[in-house]
């Protein structure tokens, strides 16, 4: 298949741009887009085969379900069978942005998208270009990250075409994300709201307006109950090693680990916050990415899938990864990399 990357004004999106766009999805096929999070594969929620499609193309499990996406509240009701009081709250505050709710789902959502289970997770995105798009659809749109399953999410289009390229009609390219990290998921269908998926929204965010919020954690061996959950993700091809703790031990054992790779034959890449880069610069890494302060975890979340990618395309071997603060957003940064790492995490 033939792949077109089209630039489009994020502000102002291109009608054309749009409407090419929506006929390729009122068509069954794919069509990858920028939200404010990362850029989704997007397809048909309402057609199964259309977001069967999805998961060929991404080789995702299927037992792992999608998001959907909606423009307004009206889309967002033919999906959803009821809606509990702290889902009103959510949506008056937190919508459109980076939230996903878990709420019991109507007829009308194909098995397929929420692998089966009861509930559907939705979302309303604030990104231009997206609302645009589901607009001029006219239906809601199932979307995952659009990249290669278990790699690092694509926070801008040239992420997408390298992952997707020859596997999709068209990826709409409107530049970098704001955010840079997935939705927070919420389990908002009753009982205490949970959080499924740390994400842009914070857990500290949804307590001011909720009261009482927890986070899940999920077992090996149970399904998904949300995207994201179960299965490692995020991980370039190189070895990574995510170390945090205190700032001086944390460099110290980071530029121990670039001599033992470089001693190896090892290319070593280096992701670390703006504090840290001096000290590490001078252990000469192969490469030295610095993610941002942290004292501004949003910067840091915005050039981690950033910093990971370029590690692939320098082919680095082995990529050590400075780990930060677990609160606030924080913590969705955390959990992005411990998942990237797998079990290679080492606190100090």
């Amino acid at each position: 298949m033939q792949t077109k990357r089209s630039t489009i004004d994020r502000l102002h999106p291109e009608a054309q741009l749009i409407n090419e766009g929506a006929e390729w999805l009122k068509a069954g096929e794919l069509v990858a887009f920028p939200t404010e999070t990362v850029y989704g594969l997007g397809a048909n929620a309402l057609d199964a085969s259309a977001c069967a499609k999805i998961f060929e193309a991404k080789g995702r499990p299927q037992d792992n379900p999608l998001i959907v996406h909606v423009c307004n509240r009206v889309m967002a009701n033919n999906l959803v069978e009821s809606w509990t009081s702290e889902a009103e709250l959510c949506v008056q505050h937190f919508w459109p942005g980076p939230l996903t709710l878990i709420l019991p789902k109507t007829a009308l959502v194909p098995d397929i998208v929420t692998a089966g289970l009861v509930n559907v997770a939705i979302r309303m995105p604030s990104h231009p270009v997206a609302l645009r798009l589901i607009e001029e659809a006219g239906f809601p749109i199932a979307a995952p990250s659009a990249n290669l399953s278990g790699k690092p999410s694509p926070t801008r289009g040239s992420h997408v075409w390298r992952d997707m390229k020859g596997k999709i009609p068209l990826i709409l390219d409107a530049g970098a994300c704001e955010v840079g990290l997935e939705s927070t998921v919420l389990d908002v269908s009753g009982g205490v709201p949970t959080i499924l998926r740390p994400g842009g929204i914070t857990k500290e965010q949804l307590e001011e307006v909720l009261g009482e919020v927890r986070a899940d954690t999920p077992s090996e061996n149970q399904a998904p109950k949300a995207p994201g959950m179960k299965y490692r993700h995020y991980a370039p091809q190189g070895e990574l090693l995510l170390v945090s703790g205190l700032r001086d031990r944390v460099v110290q054992r980071m530029g121990q680990e670039i001599l033992r790779g470089q001693a190896r034959l090892k290319k070593v890449g280096v992701l670390c916050t703006l504090e840290s880069a001096s000290l590490l610069h001078n252990w000469f890494p192969d490469l030295l990415f610095v993610l941002g302060s942290k004292d501004r975890p949003q910067e840091v979340a915005s050039n981690i899938f950033e910093g990971l990618r370029l590690c692939d395309e320098r082919r680095m071997d082995l990529i050590l990864v400075e780990g930060i603060e677990e609160a606030g957003l924080g913590s969705a940064v955390m959990n992005r990399l411990e998942k990237a790492a797998g079990k290679r995490t080492q606190h100090i």
